[in-house]
């Protein structure tokens, strides 16, 4: 292809060039040029689009399948286990237990 965009950057440089055939015109290349630069572009974005979402949907399978494994450590392992830490979870005995709020006095 660059040997062909050669090419015409060499036509376009020729002084007074003109063809018996009109298929063969300078104008008639140059469109055909800008017409293969657009359906490139349009193809190549078509293709990051088409790359984009695979790598999304991906993406997203292997989020659920990862939450999932989760699930099934805290199942045989119990929530307050090592084997729940080791998967990223905090253990039940981690959390905070909430404290209780004490009434204020009432005052005289």
């Amino acid at each position: 292809m660059q040997a062909d965009k050669d090419t015409l950057a060499a036509l376009q440089a020729i002084p007074g060039y003109k063809t018996t055939n009109p298929l063969y015109a300078l104008d008639k290349v140059e469109a055909a040029l800008a017409a293969y630069t657009q359906a490139s572009e349009v193809q190549t974005q078509a293709a990051y689009e088409a790359a984009r979402t695979a790598v999304y949907e991906s993406e997203r399978r292997f989020h659920e399948l990862i939450l999932g494994v989760k699930e099934q450590v805290i199942a045989p392992f119990g929530g307050n286990s090592n084997e729940v830490a080791a998967v990223g979870l905090k253990k039940k005995s981690e959390y905070k237990r909430p404290n209780r709020r004490q009434p204020k006095p009432k005052e005289l």
